[in-house]
């Protein structure tokens, strides 16, 4: 198998991998625009992959440590590319951290022609199968971002701007986020943004947006799907579908501990690579050791067998909350209130991150594959200032009036607050 093969494995097949592992606002084009890329290299995008392969293989470990019973699914390429939007706007630790847990490359140029090729490659229309990807930024009506930090997040990453009115309508503007979400998965993703997660001081809403649905190059016959057991844990199991086919060509490797099977999709660009402990072994020793280099290192061995191949039929949902995954994986600064600094976007320090949402779904059955998963990151202000400050702390007179009348019921002046006068 050719690097670039395996690098674009890196890009979509990590999503795959997971499977086991408004108010006066315009909507954002249903339709992605072409990014221009003129110049990009192969050493760019092969930083943006590495980078986007890392990451899943850490937020993975980090998903799946809480338990080994826990079904696990998300898009490492839909989280890593809204935060690298964010990301633009960030700087001094804040960015430091940032780039670290997702292991950007320093120069941001890199970062951003290797998105914009991404961008375009995954949007790139195919008859054999459906593979798309979106971004929008929404944005306070009347808020003064930096015209500089919306040109980039359009120009290198594809992410449109909508204003919304989040001071006077919050719901209104979450209701109109979800819809475009739900549209951008083919309405597989609905309420990505739960209620409360957008408020009159959120400034700016980062989302983005990837749907995937293919068929298998060799597709399961329903009538070969039968009942047997699937054995959660040595003690545990639960009844499952499992789709068989027999004596078929597939490329295959393994080791001392797993097998390792391709199985590919219709145009044969896109595929799903099953990691399966083998018996006497558990999926903790496989996560243990999963590297990207290992990774690859089975994706090289990969060759041609006839196997008789037995993989259950399954649906999955799952929902995260990435705020404490992420700061644990090392990028506290940018949840903190008057601590973050995402300067580039406003050129003040006022906005922090409250919310970094990850919502995934998946259908794996005797046709093919639907993949869905979207991400939205939250920007609120660190607090509010007011724009006339009102503070008593000198003499003032209060009055007590009846506002039906206008007439005045009591009046008075407080000169000094320790004289009650009783």
């Amino acid at each position: 198998m050719g690097l670039d093969k395996m690098r674009m494995f890196g890009v979509i097949g990590l999503v795959i991998l997971g499977l086991f592992m408004a108010y006066g606002c315009t909507q954002p084009s249903e339709q992605p625009t072409v990014l221009n890329e003129t110049g990009v290299t192969q050493e760019q995008i092969d930083k943006v992959v590495d980078a986007n392969n890392k990451f899943a293989i850490e937020m993975y470990k980090q998903l799946s440590g809480n338990s080994s019973e826990d079904n696990v699914f998300f898009s490492p390429y839909s989280i890593s590319s809204a935060m690298a939007i964010v990301y633009e706007g960030a700087r001094g630790t804040t960015a430091d951290e940032i780039r670290t847990v997702f292991s950007y490359p320093e120069d941001i140029m890199d970062l951003r022609k290797g998105y914009a090729h991404l961008f375009n490659s995954i949007n790139k229309p195919n008859e054999n199968y459906e593979l798309r990807t979106a971004n929008a930024l929404w944005a306070q009506k009347d808020y003064p971002f930096l015209d500089e930090y919306l040109e980039t997040a359009k120009t290198y990453y594809g992410g449109k701007l909508a204003n919304l009115d989040f001071v006077n309508d919050p719901e209104g503007s979450r209701t109109t986020i979800n819809r475009w979400v739900e549209n951008q998965t083919n309405g597989k993703i609905k309420d990505l943004l739960p209620k409360g997660s957008v408020n009159p001081l959120t400034r700016l809403v980062v989302t983005n947006a990837v749907y995937f649905k293919g068929k298998w190059v060799k597709q399961f016959d329903p009538k070969d799907t039968y009942k047997t057991d699937f054995h959660v844990t040595p003690e545990k199991k639960v009844k499952v579908d499992m789709m068989a086919l027999r004596s078929e060509v597939f490329n295959y490797t393994e080791d001392d501990t797993v097998k390792v099977l391709e199985l590919p999709y219709s145009g044969n660009r896109l595929s799903m690579l099953v990691i399966l402990p083998k018996q006497n072994h558990t999926i903790d020793e496989v996560e243990d050791s999963l590297t990207i280099e290992k990774i690859r290192e089975w994706q090289s061995n990969l060759n041609p067998r006839e196997i008789d191949v037995h993989l259950p039929k399954f649906k999955m949902e799952t929902k995260y909350k990435l705020n404490d995954v992420l700061s644990t994986m090392g990028m506290p600064t940018a949840f903190i209130p008057d601590t973050a600094d995402f300067s580039g976007m406003n050129g003040n320090r006022e906005l922090f991150i409250s919310h970094v949402i990850h919502q995934a779904y998946v259908d794996v059955n005797e046709e093919g594959t639907e993949a869905a998963a979207a991400t939205g990151i939250t920007m609120e202000l660190s607090a509010v200032p007011p724009e006339n400050p009102f503070v008593a702390d000198h003499p003032f007179i209060f009055l007590i009036v009846d506002k039906e009348t206008g007439g005045i019921l009591f009046m008075g002046r407080l000169s000094d607050p320790s004289k009650t006068g009783a």
